[in-house]
């Protein structure tokens, strides 16, 4: 049987999360390499990084699928003095396509904000904040859901910590009434806090927040902050189940590196 071609998976993942649900700042899509070769099978990863593609490598990939984009500011040139150029350079001279689905997948019905709603078994959800379709899927900045029980402010920590794996969790005083309706905006997510107030969520959950977005909040939303990597770790799921629903007979691989460049002491 033929294998498929590397522009019919990365054909799939657009389909899914069309490139125009992207914020103006991003970069995602095809970032390095060629689309008409065959695809010997599809390294899934958050972050691009020189291990890997070492590992793309090693397990017979010649197409990296990220969720972050390699190439996010321009290039003046392509050397060897920090890891993004290394990385380019390493996937070229080894025929490794890179791809990236980023903020659009961010957005995009069934994407990564629902991903992490699934993880903590959200129902009724809805898109919150800006919205817009494109090519016939919705998108939207963040969702906002419900859960099947209120819980208390300390038990949703715990729940946190146990489903994303969080050593962590950054959260103003802690909420002193039940919480049933949680808002999400996974990674650096923050710009929706005022619209998860409006939209009456109890809880606002996302990767990031600066000190001062803390400040005048106590006891109207409890903000959880979990860290940006743990946020969107299962991004590599989405992708995972889009590419075997579209692409038959494309092997599949999560990556077994964790390139969270923050550790917790």
């Amino acid at each position: 049987m033929q294998r498929m071609k590397i522009k019919e998976v990365i054909g799939a993942l657009e389909q899914f999360a069309p490139l125009p649900l992207q914020a103006d700042f991003d970069n995602a899509g095809l970032q390095i390499g060629l689309t008409e070769v065959e695809v010997s099978g599809a390294l899934l990863c958050l972050d691009v990084t020189p291990k890997i593609v070492d590992e793309a490598v090693a397990c017979g990939c010649n197409l990296i699928v990220s969720h972050h984009p390699l190439i996010f500011h321009k290039l003046a040139h392509i050397t060897d003095e920090d890891e993004v150029q290394l990385t380019i350079r390493k996937a070229i001279e080894n025929h490794v396509t890179v791809v990236s689905m980023h903020t659009n997948m961010d957005s995009a019905q069934g994407g990564v904000n629902h991903k992490i709603a699934e993880k903590l078994g959200l129902h009724d959800l809805r898109f919150f904040g800006k919205q817009n379709t494109v090519d016939g899927v919705q998108g939207g900045d963040g969702v906002i859901g419900e859960l099947n029980e209120p819980i208390a402010a300390d038990d949703l920590i715990i729940m946190l910590k146990r489903n994303f794996d969080v050593e962590c969790v950054m959260a103003n005083e802690l909420l002193r009434r039940p919480i049933s309706k949680i808002a999400i905006c996974g990674g650096a997510g923050s710009f929706m806090l005022d619209d998860a107030i409006t939209a009456g969520a109890d809880a606002f959950i996302t990767g990031e927040m600066h000190y001062h977005e803390y400040f005048g909040r106590d006891q109207q939303i409890q903000i959880a902050v979990i860290g940006h990597y743990q946020s969107e770790q299962y991004t590599n799921e989405i992708f995972k189940s889009i590419i075997e629903d579209k692409c038959p007979g494309v092997e599949c691989k999560l990556t077994k590196i964790n390139t969270n460049p923050i550790i917790y002491l």
